[in-house]
């Protein structure tokens, strides 16, 4: 911690992005918005509110455990909101927040450059592989 310019000896370093080394908050949400489902949700509630039951069929290959981890985490974050209407049977509608489509709005805009640009990863891979299998 800085105190008059002079910073503590004993604290540890920060990177160029404000960042300890050890685990720090600013470190778990970008781990929880970019994590393999958090990207799929953020993605897919950017179109509209789902049910838990829709958003993971439209997520595809995620299992109940992990949907019901990642709502909460992305929840607790303040990015989704969690609607619970009283009826019977219970329903359960999920959206973004404002803080959410926010997210979620970085998260589809990387996703989109990935897909763009994927040919040109794959000869980089290719070009890689080929190096790497040569000197071997």
């Amino acid at each position: 911690m800085a105190v008059s310019g002079v910073t503590d000896p004993n604290a540890p370093a920060a990177n160029k992005y404000g960042l300890d080394e050890q685990m720090c908050p600013y470190r778990l949400v970008l781990e929880h918005v970019t994590s393999r489902w958090g990207v799929l949700v953020l993605i897919e509630l950017l179109e509209r509110p789902y049910r838990f039951s829709e958003l993971r069929r439209a997520i595809g290959r995620v299992s109940e455990k992990m949907l019901t981890q990642t709502l909460q985490t992305l929840e607790r974050d303040g990015l989704v909101h969690r609607d619970a209407k009283p009826v019977i049977p219970p329903r359960v509608d999920y959206s973004l927040t404002d803080l959410g489509r926010e997210a979620a709005e970085q998260v589809r805009a990387l996703a989109l450059w990935t897909s763009e640009r994927m040919g040109e990863v794959q000869k980089a891979r290719e070009v890689y592989d080929a190096r790497k299998g040569g000197s071997e």
